[in-house]
């Protein structure tokens, strides 16, 4: 019977269970233990009524940090995986990255500008959501009085804006104070989902939800990205109209997952490579089996990053250590020919 399905679909399952086994295994992991006997009646509770064998503590524990800790770790690996997949295919560069349109540089000076302006979190997510998505609304503002070719225009308009923004970024850090602001912005630029709330995964939840909406229904078109723009206008495909769709979701997630999150590199960089080594480039597999991978890849690493020492390590430093051996890996020649 499992030898009837493809290999994309037997990914997908795997994937699947490899993510529910880890999220379950996730609440157990932490520095106040919380047994699986103590987490199935905490859930079982709030289906059926049933004698309390557990703290409330337990319960705060599970429902006020870990859970969103978790869900957000999820949706924040998937969104920048997916996004990544999408800006590969929309660029044709292997190399690209969330941050090739500058959303990460200006959710970086949104968030730095809060934090000098001593804003609380709530503001400082708004801040850095608002400026990540007015980076790409500017790069498409500058791409189109382009000439020349579209996919260049994006990323040297990417590249100018992401300049001027991160530029804006090192004149607050300079002016920021050193007591107090500047450490808050320097934890803020390494990446962290330790701030993570119901409240704050609920907000990039359904922004997210919007972005990934679009990129599922027109994944099968993506595949015509490959043909380039000459071929696809001579067999009449409007391919702009499928770019735009699939930038302006793209960077929906982007935006959303670094406004909570901070800097996270290398996940959106190289989870794709790894979800076309197993499924191939056919984007209607690509996309799911990214998403998918990316929140399982980062759910892992968050785990390390809240346990590894006594002190949490920025989620940033890790993804780092992980992804810069792959990218070597990738230069060697020994990887996937991209």
């Amino acid at each position: 019977m499992w030898k009837k399905y493809n290999t994309g679909t037997k990914y997908l399952v795997f994937l699947i269970t490899a993510l529910s086994m880890t999220v379950f295994f996730s609440f157990l992991v932490g520095k106040y233990a919380i047994s699986a006997h103590e987490i199935m009646g905490i859930l079982g509770s709030k289906i059926v009524p049933m004698k309390q064998y557990w703290t409330n503590q337990m319960e705060t524990v599970f429902f006020q940090i870990r859970l969103p800790r978790i869900l957000m770790s999820v949706l924040v690996g998937g969104a920048l995986a997916t996004a990544g997949a999408c800006y590969q295919g929309v660029f044709q560069n292997p190399m690209a990255a969330p941050d090739i349109l500058g959303a990460s540089t200006g959710a970086a000076f949104g968030a730095a500008l809060a934090i000098l302006m001593h804003g609380s979190k709530v503001m400082i997510t708004v801040s850095a959501f608002f400026f990540s998505i007015l980076s790409v609304i500017l790069v498409l503002i500058f791409s189109k009085k382009s000439m020349g070719s579209k996919i260049l225009a994006f990323v040297l308009s990417g590249m100018m804006i992401g300049s001027l923004f991160s530029a804006g970024t090192s004149f607050i850090k300079l002016v920021a104070d050193p007591s107090d602001q500047l450490p808050s912005i320097t934890y803020w630029l390494m990446g962290s989902l330790s701030g993570s709330t119901s409240e704050s995964v609920k907000f990039v939840f359904w922004i997210m939800l919007v972005g990934w909406i679009p990129i599922f229904l027109v994944r099968w078109k993506m595949n015509l990205l490959t043909l380039g723009d000459e071929e696809a206008q001579t067999m009449g495909i409007k391919i702009n109209r499928i770019r735009i769709v699939v930038i302006v979701a793209a960077t929906l997630l982007t935006a959303a997952a670094v406004s909570v999150s901070g800097i996270i590199g290398w996940v959106g960089l190289i989870i794709p490579h790894l979800a076309r080594r197993m499924v191939g480039g056919n984007f209607r597999y690509l996309i799911p089996c990214s998403m998918l991978l990316g929140g399982w890849f980062l759910l892992l690493v968050d785990n390390l990053s809240r346990n590894l020492l006594t002190s949490e390590i920025p989620i940033g430093i890790l993804t780092a250590l992980v992804g810069a051996p792959f990218f070597l890996y990738l230069l060697s020649g020994k990887g996937e020919k991209v």
